[in-house]
C-alpha cells in the first residue's frame, strides 16, 4: 500500500492510527460479491452527490452497495460524515463533526421523492457533541420526507442518545414506521468492540420506543464473527424479545481495515440458518440472518413482510 493510502486511512480514524495492524483473513466464497458497475448504480450515486447527501452504504463500506444501488435503494446517513464515537468495527470517519446542515431535511425528502421509494432507511453518525444528540434533526427529516413522499414508509436507525434526556421522545413523536437501534454485538464484547456505548442502555432505548408508541415496529441487529459464543447470541435474542423488539438482523462482521477489530470467525450459511431458526422460535415477527445481512439490506421487502406478520399474529390472538 502506498504511503499516501496509509496516511488517508489513518487520518480517517485518528484514534486507531497508532494501533498495530490486526491480521486480515481471506473471505470465504459465500462472502465475495461483484464490484458495482450497473448504470442504475451510478445514477443513484450521482443523485446522492447532487443532493449533498451521505450514505452509510459508502461510508461504512457495505458489501451490498452494488446490489442495493442498482435497485435504487440507499440508506441515507444524516448529520454529516464524521462520528463522535470510535467503535472498533466501524469504517465511518471519526473526529469532530461540522455543524448540522439546515438544508438536509429538504435534500433527503427530495431525494426520496425522486427515487420513488416505497421504503427509506435513514441513519446517522453519533453526535455526542449536540445537546439532543441530533434528535430534533431526525424529526425534521422524518417530517419533511412525509410531506414530500407521503406514500413512503420511513425507518430510522438511530444512535443510542446516551445521556440525552428526552431525545428518544422527540424521534418517536415524529412517527417513523420502524425504529431501529443496533446492539451490534454481545454484551461481553462491548468494552473492546463498542466501548462508547452501554449494552443495557441500548436495550432500554428499544424497550422505551415501544412503550412510547405501541404501533411502531422496533428492530435491532448484531454482527457475528467477532469472537462471541453461540450462547451469548441466544442471550441477546432473549434480551431483545424481553424488550418487545419485533425484528432481528444478524450478519457477518467484515474488517474494514487492518486497524479495525479482526474477524475471529467466518460464520457459515448453515450456522446463520440455525440462528434464524432459533430467533423465530423465540417469537420475533421477522428475522434476517445471513452472511451479507445488514440492517437495511432488503429493508423495503422485509418491512412489507413484517407488517403482514404482525397482522397475521394479531388475527391469531383475536
Amino acid at each position: 500500500m502506498a504511503d499516501s493510502d496509509v496516511t488517508a486511512r489513518q487520518w480517517r480514524h485518528p484514534e486507531k492510527r497508532n494501533r498495530p495492524d490486526s491480521p486480515t483473513r481471506r473471505k470465504p466464497p459465500w462472502i465475495r460479491v461483484k464490484a458495482p458497475n450497473s448504470p442504475t448504480y451510478f445514477e443513484t450515486r450521482n443523485l446522492m452527490r447532487s443532493h449533498n447527501l451521505h450514505t452509510v452504504c459508502e461510508e461504512a463500506a457495505c458489501p451490498n452497495i452494488g446490489e442495493c444501488w442498482s435497485r435504487k435503494h440507499a440508506t441515507m446517513m444524516i448529520m454529516g460524515d464524521t462520528c463522535t464515537r470510535a467503535c472498533a468495527f466501524c469504517n465511518v470517519k471519526t473526529g469532530l463533526p461540522n455543524a448540522l446542515d439546515a438544508d438536509e431535511p429538504e435534500n433527503v425528502a427530495r431525494a426520496v421523492k425522486t427515487l420513488g421509494l416505497r421504503h427509506i432507511v435513514i441513519t446517522s453518525v453519533d453526535r455526542d457533541d449536540l445537546a439532543d444528540g441530533g434528535a430534533a434533526h431526525f424529526a425534521e427529516v422524518i417530517t419533511r420526507t412525509r410531506e414530500l413522499a407521503p406514500n413512503t414508509t420511513i425507518e430510522v436507525l438511530t444512535p443510542d442518545f446516551l445521556g440525552k434526556d428526552g431525545a428518544l421522545e422527540v424521534v418517536v413523536a415524529a412517527r417513523p414506521d420502524v425504529f431501529n437501534h443496533n446492539l451490534e454485538t454481545v454484551p461481553g464484547l462491548y468494552p473492546t468492540v463498542r466501548p462508547g456505548a452501554r449494552y443495557f442502555a441500548s436495550l432500554q432505548l428499544l424497550a422505551k420506543a415501544k412503550e412510547l408508541n405501541n404501533d411502531i415496529f422496533t428492530k435491532s441487529g448484531i454482527m457475528v464473527g467477532l469472537g462471541e459464543e453461540r450462547q451469548a447470541v441466544h442471550q441477546v435474542m432473549d434480551d431483545l424479545r424481553a424488550a418487545d423488539v419485533d425484528f432481528l438482523t444478524i450478519g457477518q462482521y467484515l474488517q474494514p481495515t487492518p486497524k479495525h477489530h479482526p474477524v475471529v470467525d467466518f460464520i457459515t450459511p448453515e450456522q446463520f440458518a440455525a440462528f434464524e431458526q432459533a430467533a423465530r422460535g423465540k417469537g420475533f415477527l421477522m428475522v434476517a440472518a445471513s452472511p451479507l445481512t445488514r440492517s437495511s439490506y432488503h429493508a423495503d421487502r422485509d418491512f412489507a413482510a413484517l407488517r403482514e406478520n404482525r397482522l397475521r399474529r394479531r388475527a391469531e390472538l383475536a
